[in-house]
């Protein structure tokens, strides 16, 4: 059996590393041994997010496994067969539901029949995706590639409570189209949105009062939101842009010493950043489009300068996939990232 090494400490040296490994081995079937785990990390070794996706990615690939312990820094995963089917993940606690996602989806999107993922878990935590960008920006991109994927939040679950409920809906195709997204086109919609949980609403109007001011945007664009059915506290602020050929979402949480105010403004700036940037793809995003493009085998997108967590992910890419990342730089500082096969 060919087994790809993977040394988990080089680039970002991060959990990405292992989320992608996990989606890529399951997607080409071909095993993976992942050494030195987050070893630059304060707490080194898999915790137990990176648990909850091994596990996911195990029962999906009918994988053997070694090494699946808290706090372990060397993985060997050796996947069987992509079974699609029903599937139930309990994240646990606040850990990020769609991170666990990020492990199992692709090798579904071009699995032998339709899956049905339940996960519990959080839905809106800080240094992970939300729920809203896996929504809004993420899953049409996929959709465009052939798939047919809907996602659904039946309960929100913000940090560290945790305890949201989202379900996915999955319809594979044999295999995934390429497709290009080079340029965003006008802007044809500005929405803000500012949720609370077990706070008050104040404070999510104090947010859309600052976006407003930050970005001058009108005030139908701006909407607050008190959430229900929450098991904690929390607070998200998103900001989404739709233009013609692409929509970008940004987002920014609430926390304990710091204001309304000042998370409005981080996440204002993000936007006026990408804005003023011309890039269609922001960095966040340019991250998670290697693996579905390198197994497309094509396709390509305009961005800001790559991230050390772009640079590392096209690395563990090439380590399963035979491609080609070409990536260049324009008059206008932005990037061009090409994916091409080399089969």
């Amino acid at each position: 059996m060919t087994i790809v090494e993977i040394d988990g400490a080089f680039g970002e040296g991060g959990g990405q590393i292992v989320r992608s490994a996990l989606a890529l081995s399951l997607a080409t079937g071909k095993a993976c041994s992942i050494a030195n785990i987050r070893a630059g990390r304060d707490k080194p070794g898999l915790r137990r997010q990176h648990l909850a996706a091994v596990s996911a990615a195990a029962q999906v690939g009918r994988a053997e496994v070694e090494g699946d312990r808290l706090g372990s820094q060397r993985l060997l995963f050796a996947p069987a067969t992509v079974r699609p089917g029903a599937y139930r993940f309990v994240v646990g606690s606040a850990g990020s539901t769609t991170l666990v996602l990020q492990a199992v989806l692709p090798a579904l999107l071009t699995a032998s029949g339709p899956s049905d993922l339940v996960l519990e878990g959080g839905t809106h935590n800080p240094f992970a995706p939300p729920f809203d960008f896996l929504d809004r920006v993420l899953l049409p991109i996929l959709n465009r590639m052939g798939p047919r994927i809907r996602a659904r939040l039946e309960r929100p679950g913000f940090y560290p409570a945790g305890g949201g409920l989202l379900h996915v809906a999955i319809e594979p195709i044999p295999r995934l189209a390429g497709i290009d997204l080079l340029q965003r086109g006008e802007i044809r919609e500005r929405r803000a949105l500012a949720r609370v949980s077990n706070l008050p609403l104040h404070i999510a109007e104090r947010e859309l009062s600052q976006v407003s001011r930050a970005l001058a945007w009108d005030r139908e664009c701006l909407r607050s939101e008190q959430v229900q059915n929450a098991q904690g506290p929390g607070n998200v602020l998103t900001l989404e842009i739709r233009c013609a050929g692409i929509t970008e979402l940004f987002s920014g949480f609430g926390r304990r010493g710091v204001s309304a105010e000042q998370v409005a403004e981080g996440v204002a700036g993000q936007v006026r950043d990408y804005l003023a940037s011309g890039a269609a793809v922001g960095p966040y995003l340019a991250d998670q489009l290697l693996v579905p493009l390198a197994l497309a085998g094509a396709g390509s997108f305009r961005t800001v300068p790559p991230t050390r967590h772009t640079l590392t992910n096209a690395e563990v890419v090439r380590k399963f996939v035979d491609v080609e990342f070409a990536m260049t730089r324009d008059d206008q500082g932005l990037w061009t990232v090409s994916v091409r096969s080399s089969a």
